[in-house]
């Protein structure tokens, strides 16, 4: 099933900012709203288009998907855009999500070494191939087991497209309410994909000082019991 076709953003706050300075702004992106803008006006507000609206150089250098929410570096000069673009490329950048996935998993923690490769028949869905992927490689850790799903911790190494929704499907645990690879009833689910870029850790581009964002958002509440954070 593919992305929900109606586009209807979230606008408060319009800019949840969580650090700036004259080289980069750091921002928690809610689920829902683009990263960078699409094709034609129906799809030009974007957290991109935001942020360009006040800071004429912003430029991109990394993207979260439509429904995930979570940590979004934007680089505010040229220098400092190319400097976090290396980090990025050069796998220098440390990822930390958190998602809900179904079922119990059978190891607490381990690693997913799964190639993946644009499937052709269904783009832009990713799925896993042995003989044209490309190496990706993902880090869980279970945070919370519940009776028929589960709140994990998960590091990517790489950073393919649709990494972690498809590695997790690929283990047998689809992401709750993920409207490309979950089942029905797995989609049916959550209200929104239930994952979330908690925190990135980067060297600043001028300093090189190490720094930590962190967004983190709780998808279980006080009694223990999931709930869905900005859905």
């Amino acid at each position: 099933m593919a992305e929900p076709f109606y586009y209807h953003p979230p606008t408060t706050p319009w800019l949840d900012i969580l650090y700036q300075d004259k080289d980069l702004i750091v921002l928690n992106k809610p689920s829902g709203l683009l990263t960078n803008p699409g094709r034609g006006p129906a799809l030009a507000d974007s957290l991109f288009s935001r942020v360009k609206a006040s800071f004429d150089l912003a430029q991109l250098v990394h993207r979260l998907d439509l429904s995930t929410s979570g940590v979004v570096v934007i680089a505010l000069r040229r220098k400092a855009e190319r400097e976090l673009k290396r980090q990025f490329a050069e796998r220098l950048v440390k990822k930390r999500y958190l998602a809900v996935v179904a079922g119990a998993l059978e190891l607490p923690s381990g690693s997913i070494d799964f190639p993946l490769a644009v499937d052709a028949e269904h783009a832009p869905r990713q799925k896993v191939c042995y003989q044209t992927g490309k190496a990706a490689l993902t880090h869980y850790r279970v945070i919370q087991q519940f009776s028929d799903s589960a709140l994990v911790e998960l590091k990517p190494v790489t950073g393919r497209s649709h990494q972690l929704r498809v590695h997790m499907l690929a283990l047998g645990h689809p992401i709750l309410g993920d409207a490309f690879y979950a089942p029905p009833e797995i989609l049916a689910a959550a209200p929104r994909l239930l994952l979330h870029a908690a925190s990135l850790i980067l060297q600043h581009p001028y300093s090189g000082k190490e720094l930590e964002f962190t967004a983190d958002t709780d998808f279980v509440n006080a009694k223990g019991q999931l709930h869905w954070p900005g859905s």
